[in-house]
């Protein structure tokens, strides 16, 4: 039976995900077979596997961590959010449906069958299970029924390490508050705390470090530094929606360490050469689909949520989205229709992702209530009108991996046509194209969906405007390159540098440096002795 090893946080964005896909990579490093586990995720950033089911993209990164195959057993319960206090819910990668807060509260302890099958899957083949929580476990109107933090510990039988974040103030109160508010059963089940994102003198933290291990009773594992390793982030917490992303290549913490020093890339400053703005819907999904776009020398990549941040892009992407008719509504309201319009009409490029691509269409019609139903929305809507494009919202979900080629790029992108591209497919609609509009499909397709597979054709392009079903696009082979190289040559100049590394090994230099940093500020082998002695 697989050993366990428990990261919990005093608040969301601790950073419990990146510890425990450190843990995940150091563990492998060391020689162990390792699967991570979060038994319930609230997050829009989903992945679907080569089953065709969903799953949370942070349990995805920390499958990549360990080196297995991303599996819904490592994530069996996710609630994606589609208004103030409606979810859908997501059981063993299928949705079970749209549930009100309460009306998951009130059936989530019928879960936990579910959670303990999961949980015996992965523990059949790993040697260490890496388990995250979520939020706090000191959560006290919530503890009756948790299933994610103490509740998961129990069920376990994990040894917890409890991260606080010193980079939003506060730590010593954060750490020593969660444990006294624990119950007296629940605080043997942590073994050690950790301070997290610190920038500074360590030397300085000393005498605070002591006092907390007094008032406490636990010791401090490590003190780990503030880093900005470039490792795909999870939700609307992420730094990267609020800033502007690329003109540096490798922006990694000052503090990694001096042995990881030859992983990483060099640290220079670029000049502007493409500018893309993302829309920030607010229901913003997968918005990892542009991170290769961000890496690119040159490319300055800004989140854009209101009039007054549009700039002059040479390339608007309209990303995913949870609710596709609200966001659109929202669209229109704050005035970035019109813009995004006037970009198109003056020959700028504008790409739709999935649900973004559904917004540049002419019609979107919801009779089944599938994504109007629970907020009162209408079930008939006007698209920007970019795409001669009729989407109908279906009751059940396309999740797919696909892969195939671009049949017709953007005007002006023709190197893109013919190049490979893969990813997968997760939307609720069915789009088509007009006929005798004279637009034609983006892309053809294979989709393959567990042992089931079909050739299809995807998307559709029409003028400067082009939109497609697909997430990742940009993570296969040179196209967020050859995209951004195109954009750079209509204005009459080109790109000086290219990445050398792959995606996939630039991703996994992001591991290895991360597990660096934190074997070096984290005392392993408290860690291994904990793992050892168990609660």
């Amino acid at each position: 039976m697989a050993k366990a090893i428990m990261v919990q946080g005093t608040m969301s964005n601790a950073g419990k995900s990146l510890i425990a896909a450190a843990l995940c990579r150091i563990f492998r490093q060391d020689g162990y077979r390792v699967a991570p586990f979060k038994s319930q995720n609230m997050a829009l950033n989903s992945f679907i596997t080569k089953e065709g089911l969903e799953m949370g993209r942070a349990q995805v990164v920390q499958a990549q961590a360990a080196g297995v195959e991303p599996s819904v057993s490592m994530n069996p319960i996710l609630l994606k959010p589609t208004g103030d206090s409606v979810s859908q819910v997501i059981v063993n990668g299928e949705v079970l449906g749209n549930f009100s807060a309460q009306e998951y509260f009130a059936m989530k302890q019928s879960l936990v069958p579910e959670i303990r099958k999961a949980y015996r899957r992965l523990a059949e083949d790993a040697d260490i299970i890496v388990i995250e929580g979520a939020g706090s476990p000191a959560e006290i109107n919530l503890k009756d029924h948790d299933i994610v933090n103490m509740g998961m510990a129990r069920l376990a039988g994990a040894p917890v390490l409890l991260a606080g974040d010193i980079d939003r103030g506060g730590v010593f109160a954060q750490l020593y508050g969660t444990v006294m508010l624990l119950d007296e059963e629940e605080r043997p089940y942590i073994k050690g705390l950790i301070i997290n994102k610190f920038r500074g003198d360590r030397s300085i933290l000393t005498p605070g470090l002591k006092q907390l291990e007094g008032l406490t009773g636990k010791p401090v594992f490590g003190v780990i530094p503030y880093l900005k390793i470039d490792i795909d982030d999870e939700d609307s917490l992420s730094e990267r929606l609020t800033g502007t992303e690329g003109l540096t290549q490798g922006s990694l913490a000052r503090t990694v360490p001096e042995q990881a020093a030859p992983l990483m890339p060099e640290y220079v400053r670029h000049q502007s050469l493409v500018e893309i703005d993302v829309i920030r819907l607010p229901r913003l999904s997968n918005f990892t689909d542009f991170s290769q776009l961000a890496r690119i020398p040159g490319v300055r990549l800004r989140y854009v949520g209101s009039i007054r941040e549009f700039g002059q892009p040479d390339i608007v992407i309209l990303p995913g989205t949870k609710s596709t008719v609200a966001d659109l509504l929202w669209l229109r309201k704050s005035g970035l229709e019109v813009l995004i319009k006037k970009a198109a009409a003056q020959g700028r490029a504008v790409i739709g992702i999935c649900g973004g691509y559904q917004m540049l269409g002419e019609t979107l019609r919801d009779p089944d209530g599938v994504e109007t139903g629970e907020g009162g929305l209408p079930q008939l809507v006007r698209g920007i009108g970019l795409l001669p494009v009729d989407t109908n919202f279906l009751p059940e979900k396309t999740r797919t991996q696909v892969r195939g080629e671009i049949l017709s790029p953007a005007k002006g992108f023709d190197a893109l046509k013919g190049r490979r591209i893969e990813g997968y497919e997760i939307h609720m609609g069915r789009s088509v194209i007009r006929e005798g509009s004279g637009a034609e499909p983006f892309a053809r397709l294979h989709a393959q969906t567990g042992g089931y597979s079909r050739e299809k054709e995807d998307g559709c392009t029409a003028g400067t405007v082009c939109g497609t079903y697909v997430h990742g696009i940009f993570d296969a082979d040179d196209l967020a390159w050859r995209l951004a190289e195109s954009a750079v040559e209509k204005k009459g100049l080109r790109l000086t540098e290219r990445a050398v590394l792959s995606q996939e090994a630039y991703r996994e230099r992001q591991y290895d440096l991360l597990a660096a940093s934190v074997r070096q500020n984290l005392d392993m082998e408290a860690v291994y002795r904990m793992l050892e002695e168990g609660v």
